[in-house]
């Protein structure tokens, strides 16, 4: 326990402490410099929730998170696959995948913001073939219908941004699914091949079946980034025309430090919080009880 106090006070303070004290500031009226701390119940959640702009951050994060989550799977596990095979130059290509990883989100939003611009980068190549998309200027939304305060679909603009996430963080999905791979035994594999099973149908009904758990994990850490992703969208886009690449974070950075509204702002982050939580805590207890 002597060894353990520091630390246990430590988060204490700096992590329950805290997120208790923005959960007291967002049921205040604290929305200009000076501190009030009078009761506001949850005034600031229901204007919130009224809000075109954080309504519009909701949508993209939902559709953000979905594609991004699928993108980061198919591809790490394919590309997994592929290097499995023990193909030559596979350190190379290895390396070659897992260095997005070393950047910062802030150097990827940059170097895509670049890349995607829609008079310079990827444009000067289509148009050759007079394609010239806006990428994340674009303010269409794809099957669109009236949701509240917005049109619900599917931000074209938001696509821009789970590329480049894609693009950093499959080397996190390959690193997991190669070490899955390799840890599967050859005999399970050629017990299969004598009971003549095909590759594709060992893959489909033996590889990835046991590939499961780090599927579970992937999506469970995946989701985290990217429900509070707030450096990329910063770097890379902003919240967009017509916000249609904000997302709670940057609304929340907006609101407490541009706009001094800090019950609002704190509103925003426990709102976050319990969306972070949704996939944490039943994935933590899943690990607990299987565990006991």
């Amino acid at each position: 326990m002597a060894f353990l106090l520091p630390s246990l006070i430590l988060i204490g303070i700096f992590v329950y402490g805290f997120i208790s004290w923005t959960g007291y500031v967002s049921l205040s009226n604290w929305n200009t410099l000076a501190p009030d701390f009078s009761f506001a119940g949850l005034s600031n959640y229901t204007r919130l929730f009224e809000d075109f702009r954080f309504q519009s951050g909701l949508r993209n994060t939902l559709f953000f998170t979905l594609f991004f989550i699928a993108g980061v799977i198919i591809l790490g596990l394919g590309i997994a696959i592929m290097l499995d095979k023990k193909l030559l130059g596979e350190g190379f290509f290895r390396n070659i995948f897992l260095f997005p990883m070393a950047l910062s989100f802030v150097v990827t939003g940059v170097i895509w913001q670049w890349l995607l611009n829609p008079s310079t980068g990827f444009n000067d190549f289509l148009a050759f073939f007079n394609i010239q998309p806006l990428w994340y200027t674009d303010t269409t939304i794809l099957g669109g219908f009236q949701w509240g305060e917005i049109e619900f679909g599917v931000p074209v603009a938001i696509l821009a941004v789970v590329l480049a996430a894609i693009w950093q963080m499959t080397g996190f999905s390959l690193a997991m699914y190669l070490a899955g791979l390799r840890g599967i035994p050859d005999e399970l594999r050629e017990a299969a091949r004598v009971d003549g099973a095909t590759e594709s149908q060992i893959y489909r009904k033996i590889v990835i079946p046991m590939l499961r758990p780090i599927t579970l994990s992937v999506i469970i850490i995946m989701a985290h980034i990217s429900l509070k992703i707030f450096d990329l969208v910063y770097a890379m886009t902003g919240p967009g025309a017509n916000f249609v690449t904000d997302v709670p974070g940057l609304y929340m950075f907006e609101t407490t430090f541009r706009g001094n509204y800090y019950g609002q702002g704190a509103a925003i982050a426990m709102i976050m919080l319990v969306f972070v939580a949704l996939f944490i805590v039943p994935y933590l207890w899943n690990n607990k009880r299987r565990e006991g």
